[in-house]
């Protein structure tokens, strides 16, 4: 994972407000704040470890307050759920609608995102093989990553 400056986080709060405003939705104080605390993380964070910070400045949070933030910036393809630790990430390339590809070290926790469209191309045909018509497909790679690994 980056670590994100104040100023880059603040700098993609305010890409992640336009982004919002050009496809008719809207970056609510709520939103921009669970997303602030998404971008500032040092890694994935769960929905309950989220809804703790959130606490910290928003006594009354409640599960379903930081669900539907969740919700809402997945679906805006602000933050990425990575289904295998169910937690979040930043989505590095939130301009654009894509398929990625994420590397979770089993030994650290650490998520990288990567989008390698040989990936994505390669699952489709396989899919349509089979007769499926794949959506967006993300795929989740359990590994050691480089700062990680010791070789025999």
């Amino acid at each position: 994972m980056t670590i994100r400056s104040d100023q880059q986080v603040e700098e993609q709060l305010e890409q992640a407000a336009q982004s919002c405003v050009r496809l008719g939705t809207q970056l609510t104080e709520l939103r921009r704040h669970v997303l602030r605390l998404v971008l500032k993380a040092p890694g994935p964070l769960t929905a309950y470890q989220l809804l703790d910070l959130l606490k910290e400045t928003r006594k009354t949070a409640a599960p379903p307050t930081i669900y539907r933030a969740l919700d809402f910036l997945v679906e805006q393809q602000l933050i990425h759920k990575v289904e295998r630790l169910a937690a979040f990430v930043p989505c590095v390339e939130a301009a654009h609608h894509h398929a990625v590809q994420f590397l979770i070290c089993n030994r650290c926790g650490t998520v990288a995102e990567m989008e390698d469209q040989s990936v994505s191309r390669a699952l489709e045909r396989a899919a349509e093989r089979e007769g499926f018509h794949p959506g967006v497909a993300v795929v989740e790679v359990d590994g050691t990553c480089a700062a990680c690994w010791q070789p025999n």
